[in-house]
């Protein structure tokens, strides 16, 4: 995939179509940690900003333009070759590697949106993000809900009709959000806010109170 993540209408069309409820979910909780105003272009002014499962810079492009210093992980080489290619004049630090690629690290925020799903440890993962978060900072995260409108919405439907790639998705490693609380308290970080990710075909992505598809959790240290 990693020629193609920058088509929109190619295999991360689906990625694409994500990016601006994700966008408008990081800037909400960016402003109302850092008393942002909702007004200036670079929120992020002066603060270091981890990405973790950055792909080709889909999430950290974005991020960096709002003004973070941004650090970007992706365990596929191919796909931080594809990321490097594409930030142009961005001075984005792209990495090949897991969480531990940043280890002895720490960020004012740390994201992971759409990643969780895919390790074969997830509390572990969780661990490393949280020890990358920097004292009053902030990790996001995302992930779809281990539901039956999951399965229908992300496997039957959209890896059926080639909207995603099959085998994408394990239903079986899918989270629910008290799961994905219990591992975050366990990992010293405490929930501040969930909010659900629903689809329309008139709409397209928005944020939602109902977390039956896929949420956001944003957390702090405990």
């Amino acid at each position: 995939m990693a020629g193609d993540w920058w088509n929109p209408h190619g295999s991360s069309a689906m990625l694409h179509r994500l990016n601006p409820a994700r966008l408008g979910y990081i800037r909400e909780r960016i402003d109302m940690h850092w008393d942002g105003d909702g007004e200036t272009f670079t929120p992020l002014a002066g603060r270091r900003v981890l990405d973790v499962g950055c792909g080709a810079g889909l999430l950290a492009e974005p991020l960096a333009r709002l003004g973070g210093t941004v650090t970007a992980i992706d365990a596929a080489p191919e796909n931080i070759a594809a990321a490097r290619a594409h930030a142009g004049a961005l001075a984005i630090d792209y990495r090949v590697g897991g969480v531990e690629a940043a280890a002895g690290e720490t960020f004012d925020l740390v994201t992971c949106l759409e990643v969780i799903e895919h390790v074969a440890d997830a509390a572990a993962f969780v661990a490393g993000l949280a020890q990358a978060v920097a004292p009053g900072g902030l990790l996001i995260l995302s992930t779809p809900n281990r539901t039956a409108l999951s399965r229908l919405a992300l496997i039957t439907l959209a890896e059926g009709s080639g909207q995603i790639p099959r085998g994408t998705h394990d239903w079986a490693r899918f989270i629910t959000p008290d799961e994905l609380r219990e591992m975050l308290a366990a990992a010293g970080m405490k929930v501040v806010d969930v909010q659900g990710l629903s689809f329309s075909p008139t709409r397209g992505f928005t944020l939602s109170e109902s977390t039956t598809l896929d949420y956001f959790v944003t957390a702090v240290a405990a």
